[in-house]
């Protein structure tokens, strides 16, 4: 029997495998980041590994997909939860950037620190939004809905074998086969002819919309390798010839540790596509669509810690107004230094971090009591403070990337009053509950200092 994680562990490398022939420079993009975490690895030791071991963080990957309809949504949370991926969080894009992006997005991934730690994949899944009025009117809603409704992305025999693993937490060998077989299949790039009219009709409001309603059938968007260095992953792949979007999405690099996550790209690239003309023919085009994504992940913020990183992005948009990229980043710089501490413990005694905590082998042993608050147990040596990785993702952030990768703005109609999408109208659609990723990090760290506490003999949990 093949269990969930070994067919998520599975899928993820076969997806890898299949992006790779698809896209060769993403195959680049995986080289490098591998030589740049194996060199980081040999300068800075076990520190390289605070944030995942070196296993993890090489096959770590999250891949990126679009689908048009609530039934599509609810097919593609089937798919994942057969391989133990919960829906974690909403996105909701459209407020994220100034060009066209009328998508509200869940990541579906692993939620247990064990299953993480087997195999972290996860995939962000973008759903397009026809019902809201700023970018489609009345007739282009139908007319759209229809096209989706009338095209089928996923087999009847790959939901059921998704349904099978997901109800049994397994499936038998010759299942798993035929069930990995087939979902890769579902999301290659299909060489049916695109519409050119009806894809030029979408793309002048959004080419993400084109790229999703535009098309008979879906696919990997982009697949993202985790890299222990960013900024010099950026460089070797400049150095290499390959085109990078002007930024790197996230917080600055700054002197103290790695919080949430950083992301950057390599630009869309123009694929051969087969184009239907209106006369019924076919000719050769291209189509700009998928790129190559690559990221840093740092330690998860708490509500507190998030919502003051929320304030700094603020602030730096306000005084670097008209500002060249380097002026900004050192201005994020000195404004982190000012408002974040710029340690770990730092971090954890504020409560703006998530971290799991164990008792110290080297805590006091002179048979004195030890003290009631967090911050005194670990200034004191009794405990010490892993941090948790941030495993989600940031709405401005792939926001900036989408948009790094669009050849125009699209269109909006700021006039129209956008329509509503909340997690709660997500979980309707999935059938199943979307968590909220500050829970889970808030219970795993209560667990945590729930034994502790229990492991020292104190009344109550420190706080």
């Amino acid at each position: 029997m093949i269990s969930q994680w070994q067919l998520r562990a599975a899928f993820a490398q076969r997806l890898s495998d299949m992006y790779g022939r698809e896209v060769p420079a993403y195959t680049t993009l995986v080289d490098v980041s591998r030589e740049v975490n194996e060199d980081v690895l040999r300068t800075q030791g076990a520190d390289a590994e605070r944030l995942g071991s070196i296993g993890r963080v090489t096959a770590e990957r999250h891949g990126a997909i679009r689908v048009g309809s609530p039934e599509e949504m609810r097919q593609v949370a089937r798919i994942f939860g057969a391989l133990g991926m919960y829906p974690v969080g909403f996105y909701d894009l459209r407020e994220a950037a100034a060009s066209a992006i009328p998508v509200v997005s869940t990541a579906f991934r692993p939620v247990g620190a064990g299953e993480l730690a087997r195999n972290p994949f996860r995939v962000f899944t973008s759903l397009l939004t026809p019902a809201d009025p700023r970018f489609f009117d009345a007739d282009l809603r139908a007319r759209l809905e229809n096209f989706l409704a009338a095209r089928r992305l996923f087999p009847p025999e790959l939901l059921a074998l998704a349904d099978r693993a997901e109800s049994a937490g397994e499936l038998p060998e010759a299942d798993a086969e035929r069930f990995l077989h087939l979902a890769v299949q579902a999301f290659e790039l299909s060489p049916e002819p695109v519409d050119q009219a009806w894809y030029a009709t979408l793309e002048r409001i959004s080419a993400v919309a084109a790229d999703i309603g535009g098309v008979g059938s879906t696919h990997i968007n982009h697949l993202t390798p985790r890299v222990l260095d960013i900024d010099e992953l950026y460089r070797r792949m400049t150095e290499r010839g390959i085109e990078m979007i002007d930024t790197i999405q996230g917080p600055p690099r700054w002197k103290g540790p790695d919080v949430l996550l950083r992301q950057t790209s390599f630009r869309a690239l123009a694929e051969p596509r087969a184009m239907r003309t209106p006369d019924g023919s076919v000719t050769s085009g291209s189509l700009r669509v998928r790129f190559g994504e690559v990221e840093a992940r740092g330690i998860a913020l708490s509500r507190e810690g998030r919502a003051r990183y929320d304030r700094l992005l603020a602030r730096v948009d306000d005084r670097a107004a008209g500002l060249p990229p380097a002026d900004r980043a050192a201005l994020a710089r000195r404004l982190w230094a000012e408002e974040l501490p710029d340690t770990e413990r730092g971090l954890a005694a504020a409560g703006l971090a998530h971290f799991t905590y164990h008792l110290a082998p080297d805590r006091p042993r002179d048979g004195s009591r030890p003290p009631a608050g967090l911050r005194d147990l670990l200034e004191g040596g009794w405990l010490r403070a892993e941090p948790l990785v941030y495993e989600d993702f940031l709405p401005r952030s792939a926001a900036g990337i989408f948009q790094s990768n669009l050849s125009d703005e699209g269109s909006r109609n700021s006039d129209q009053q956008g329509a509503a999408y909340d997690s709660a109208w997500l979980s309707g659609v999935l059938g199943r509950d979307v968590l909220d990723p500050f829970d889970l990090y808030e219970e795993q760290q209560n667990r945590s200092l729930a034994q502790a506490a229990r492991e020292l003999g104190l009344d109550g949990t420190p706080g």
